[in-house]
This record gives structure tokens, C-alpha cells and sequence, in this order.
């Protein structure tokens, strides 16, 4: 039987992304509403995407006693002072629409000529069976577009030019994004730790 690992998140583009790029290890990938009944919320207090990574990766573990991923990321933006940053989802207020946080980017940018910015992506791998912890974190360069497209992803992708391809994350197809951004990248760091995890399992059991 396949170990088991809980993404602690409950956003559907997250849990759909992590599970492709989670493919290739002998892992079972449940969401936290696959792996437990109890309303999963965290309290995503941290000034860094590292700090709220944490926070949710823990409370996973403590809910679910499995090895539990969680992933903090947003989108930061040069001439918003790296704004919305960990605000990312609550730009536009608490409970904010995707639509509603894009309207409220394309507004604090109309003014701005600057428009670099880049995604941030913090993941923190805790295994409650040893307590211990591991935290990475990558970016994807790019810019903001203040005229949406493409259809693909989720957020603020079609409003996220990549660096290097002159599309839209929203363009990209799944492998191309899961080869260039921000959690592609931060997940190529874990994954080994990943993978150590499970082959030390193994070896506890005898298989």
C-alpha cells in the first residue's frame, strides 16, 4: 500500500496542480478533505509565505497524523512594494473573488509604469512521525499585463506574464506550467525529500 501525503490546502487549482506534479512518486496524495471530516482552518497570520506554509502543514499533520504538504504562494509586485504579497488571495478583502483580486491589481497598477513583479511559492513538508520539518521556496519571474489572457490556470495567471515565453500563465499549457513556475519549481526542491520519506518507510517496514 502506497504512503499516504495530505495537501493542506482547499483551493482546487492548488490541490490539481500539486497532484500532477506530485505523479511520479509511489505516494497517495489526498486533500484535507479527503483525509479527515473536521473543518481544516488556519489562521494565515505569517508575514511570510514561509511562516503560513508552516502553519498549514502542521495543522495537517496534527489533524490528519500524515505526512502533510502545504503550499503558501503569491503574487508580488515591484511597484506595489511587493504588495499583494501574502495578501494575495485577500487583496480585494477577506473572501475575495479571483475576478474581485484582479480588478483591484489592474486598479493600483493603472498609474504605475513599472510593471515587474514575479510569483513566490514557500513549501513546508512536515512528517509527524518525526517532527520534522523541511521549507523551500521559488519564484517565476515575470510582469503584469493590465489586459487579461488566456484561460488556463487560476489567480492572477492571466494577468502574469512569464518571463522568457511572452505569454500569460493563463497560456501556458499544464506541462509548460508545470515546468516554469513558481510551485514547479519549489516543488523539484522537496520532492527528493519526498522520496527519502517513502524509501525510509520502506525500509522501517521491511518492503
Amino acid at each position: 500500500m502506497a504512503m499516504k501525503l495530505v495537501l493542506a490546502t482547499l483551493n482546487r487549482g492548488k490541490i490539481k496542480e500539486l497532484r500532477e506534479l506530485l505523479m511520479d512518486l509511489d505516494i497517495e496524495v489526498l486533500s484535507i478533505a479527503d483525509a479527515s471530516t473536521t473543518k481544516f482552518v488556519v489562521v494565515e497570520d505569517g508575514v511570510t509565505f514561509a511562516e503560513n506554509a508552516s502553519k498549514k502543514s502542521r495543522a495537517a499533520a496534527e489533524l490528519t497524523r500524515l505526512l502533510s504538504l502545504a503550499d503558501d504562494s503569491g503574487l508580488e509586485v515591484d511597484a506595489l512594494g511587493g504588495a499583494p504579497g501574502v495578501w494575495s488571495a485577500r487583496f480585494a478583502g477577506e473572501h475575495a473573488t479571483d475576478e474581485e483580486n484582479n480588478a483591484a491589481l489592474v486598479d493600483a497598477l493603472k498609474s504605475k509604469t513599472d510593471l515587474r513583479a514575479r510569483y513566490r511559492c514557500a513549501l513546508s513538508l512536515f512528517d509527524p512521525a518525526t517532527n520534522r520539518e523541511s521549507i523551500v521556496e521559488a519564484t517565476c519571474e515575470g510582469r503584469i499585463t493590465l489586459t487579461p489572457r488566456g484561460v488556463g490556470g487560476f489567480g492572477y495567471d492571466p494577468y502574469f506574464i512569464v518571463d522568457g515565453c511572452e505569454r500569460t500563465m493563463a497560456e501556458l499549457n499544464a506541462d509548460e506550467k508545470n515546468s516554469l513556475s513558481h510551485r514547479a519549481k519549489a516543488l523539484a526542491q522537496i520532492q527528493p525529500k519526498i522520496a527519502g520519506i517513502i524509501e525510509s518507510a520502506r525500509a522501517g517496514s521491511g518492503t
